[in-house]
């Protein structure tokens, strides 16, 4: 669902974009049309050329966060075991909250992971 949201939101970005690019080249046509000079048409020309720069830079900008929000919403909820601790983190939430559970397990014998140990034919 977010992934979807997110190149709706990236296609909108782009449409965006692709209008303050136009409306640039809008405005450096008509400057150049007023221009009376030839450094007055190279300034226009720059003009465009910074306005479409700020254009893509925003476009990425946007899709940055739109990346951002996508992992955020992805890690809302997602549950980690500190090992060792007994405490369990929610990753994304408040720095520091945690929440303390006891669990008892009885793994007789085995190691810490609580599995035994894999066979291996080759020791």
């Amino acid at each position: 669902m977010q992934s979807a949201k997110e190149k709706v939101s990236n296609m909108g970005s782009v449409a965006k974009e692709k209008i303050q690019i136009a409306k640039a080249k809008a405005e450096e046509k008509a400057e150049k049309a007023a221009a009376r000079t030839k450094e007055e048409r190279v300034i226009a020309d720059e003009k465009e050329k910074v306005k479409e720069a700020e254009a893509r830079a925003e476009m990425h900008a946007d899709k940055a966060r739109h990346a951002a929000e996508k992992l955020e919403a992805k890690q809302a909820g997602h549950m980690y075991h500190v090992p060792g601790t007994g405490h369990t983190t929610t990753y994304g939430a408040t720095p520091g909250a945690t929440t303390t559970t006891t669990t008892h397990h009885h793994h007789h014998n085995n190691p810490l992971g609580g599995y035994p140990p894999a066979y291996n034919k080759h020791l």
